[in-house]
């Protein structure tokens, strides 16, 4: 079998495994969420001051509220199943359309976040483990160190504060300027603009996990034997470095970044909030706080899928840098 056959099998079974994976998560998030005081009458009577008992009622058949937690569990995973993730009350209008909508924006914020963490991390971390013990690697650790420590919330405010307020290099919110009608080559460079200092908050606690897992891990394959092996046989340190050990190294951060990609929706709920990115992560936190159940279930789902979907490339990126690790 050749390889490219092995790989086409293996991403097929992977996917195959991943079907009782996703329902798992899927029944786990509904009960979880189903722990929570209130629902989305609570919040609907709230906001009208008052509500009588009956209106109430009417309100929790029509969203199958009134039903045994395992009936409206059977009826959920049954229009998951379809493609029916249910409706909002709260947008009155279905969640998958919602969803795709504010997608668009997340996957823009997420893309270049992990881009810009998982590069400069890669190069910060080489340049700190080319020059152990020197000025540059104390200037990178302590940097990382204050990057890792900084909240995420503090940062964004003073991005907007340098850059936005006092030199108005950049835009303070939104995606896009709508109010100008930009299209073509002006819009995007337009978002562009607008996505610098969301992207640069965010991908900076990242940017430190990389830089340090990344200068870890050049200094372990440093010291290893095939590396005293291609020394003693003449072998250049520029290609040590860059030929042998870098490759060996960038396994962990591969699989750190793929760890991640779930985490940045839940990240990014602040720096949506802070620069009003209208993205999943501030669409989960507004339903959050409604009981917007099937909106945050249906974000939840999208979530695993991602993640799934992103192991998948990392299993196929790490038997791509080392050979030796076989896809069967």
């Amino acid at each position: 079998m050749s390889h490219f056959a092995r790989r086409i099998r293996y991403v097929v079974k992977r996917l195959l495994q991943a079907i009782p994976i996703v329902l798992a998560i899927v029944i786990l998030n509904f009960l979880l969420l189903q722990l929570a005081e209130g629902d989305a009458v609570d919040v609907l009577a709230g906001e009208a001051g008052s509500a009588t008992p009956e209106y109430m009622a009417e309100l929790r058949a029509k969203f199958g509220l009134d039903q045994p937690l395992p009936v409206q569990l059977a009826v959920y995973l049954k229009n998951v199943m379809f493609f029916d993730l249910g409706y909002s009350f709260r947008h009155e209008m279905p969640v998958s359309e919602l969803i795709l909508d504010r997608m668009m924006p997340t996957l823009l914020l997420m893309v270049a976040t992990i881009t810009l963490a998982v590069g400069f991390g890669i190069f910060l971390g080489l340049v700190a483990a080319m020059g152990l013990n020197t000025w540059r690697d104390t200037a990178i650790s302590i940097f990382a160190l204050i990057t890792y420590a900084t909240p995420l919330f503090w940062v964004g405010l003073m991005m907007i504060v340098v850059f936005s307020l006092n030199l108005r290099w950049f835009p303070t919110s939104g995606m896009e300027n709508f109010a100008m009608f930009y299209e073509g080559w002006d819009r995007v460079w337009d978002i562009a603009h607008h996505l610098v200092l969301p992207t640069i908050t965010l991908s900076l606690f990242y940017l430190a996990l990389y830089t340090r897992l990344m200068r870890a891990s050049m200094l372990e394959q440093a010291g290893q034997d095939y590396v005293t092996t291609a020394r003693a046989k003449g072998v250049t340190e520029n290609r040590i470095m860059f030929v042998h050990v870098l490759r060996n190294a960038l396994l962990p951060v591969v699989t750190m970044a793929g760890v991640q990609v779930g985490a940045l929706i839940g990240g990014s709920v602040i720096v949506e909030s802070v620069f009003a990115w209208p993205g999943l992560g501030m669409l989960a936190f507004e339903a959050l706080f409604s009981r917007d159940l099937n909106l945050l279930l249906g974000i939840f789902l999208l979530s695993a899928l991602l993640v799934v979907a992103v192991n998948l490339v990392v299993d196929i990126i790490y038997s791509t840098l080392d050979p030796r690790i076989e896809v069967s």
